[in-house]
């Protein structure tokens, strides 16, 4: 069904209504062999809190953004490389049910549906897409993955000294190796880690003495690490808060994974709202 709609007129009229959702501020989405196979609303876990975002499923990329207006507008594009996506399902947890990991070579977060099924097809979609992708391509699958960070709410000490609480002041930092909440003086060292920027990252002393040992140990000179603090680096949330609960989240918006491919004879200019999508 993908191969189907890669050059059909439905294909690319549904590309570009995503594309004038996000304006100006995203980026063009229409390129050769590129087919969207569906869209929905998910939670997504970020710093502070749970946050509804909206995502669309291509078959080469996963993209995200901040809702505005429904099916209407979308600002703060993201768009991860499916080759570079590795998903692990997580039990369910209290209030946050139904969700899996999306991990990337940069970044890697938890995500919510609103139901069990709506789970499955999320995640048999995403690695069906991420299996055809890699045998196109015969490329092999990323095997570094970045951490995903412990939300700020879980942590009301240093994870690592267990001693500094934090406050208005003392505020949080996150390891970019383990994820961990921390405080500044138990991560101010610096390491460059390759996969995820090209810059010496902040990393706690936990994770500086693991990565040290086995640069020694490998006797990898080419790897260059930074023990210095700096202010510079931006700690925060990259992304807007709102004060919506999971639950909130999915009932305002509907969260199910809307199919684009289901029918043929769908309107030009609105999206189809099957819950199955035939890959």
């Amino acid at each position: 069904m993908v191969d189907r709609l890669v050059n059909s007129e439905a294909n690319a009229r549904r590309i570009q209504l995503v594309e004038s959702c996000f304006g100006s501020s995203g980026q063009p989405l229409a390129v050769p062999g590129r087919v969207l196979v569906g869209e929905g609303v998910l939670t997504k876990m970020c710093r502070k809190r749970a946050k509804a975002r909206q995502f669309f499923l291509f078959n080469d990329i996963l993209v995200y953004g901040n809702i505005l207006m429904n099916r209407k507008k979308y600002n703060k594009q993201h768009i991860i490389p499916l080759e570079a996506v590795k998903l692990e399902s997580l039990e369910d947890d209290g209030h946050f049910r139904n969700g899996w990991v999306i991990r990337t070579s940069t970044k890697s977060f938890a995500v919510y549906a609103a139901t069990s099924t709506e789970k499955q097809e999320w995640m048999a979609h995403i690695n069906k897409c991420i299996e055809d992708l890699l045998r196109k391509s015969g490329k092999k699958a990323v095997e570094e993955h970045a951490a995903v960070w412990v939300p700020d709410a879980e942590a009301v000490i240093c994870m690592h000294c267990k001693k500094s609480q934090f406050t208005v002041l003392n505020r949080r930092h996150h390891c970019r190796k383990c994820g961990a909440v921390v405080c500044n003086p138990c991560s101010n060292k610096r390491y460059l880690l390759p996969h995820q920027s090209s810059k010496p990252l902040r990393v706690c002393l936990t994770c500086y003495d693991s990565l040290t040992r086995a640069k020694v140990l490998s006797s990898n000179s080419g790897e260059n690490s930074f023990s210095k603090d700096s202010s510079g680096e931006d700690d925060s949330d990259d992304e807007e808060d709102t004060n919506r609960s999971q639950q909130e989240a999915h009932d305002e918006y509907g969260s199910s994974l809307k199919s684009i491919m289901r029918s043929s004879t769908a309107s030009p200019n609105t999206m189809t709202t099957n819950n199955i999508i035939c890959c």
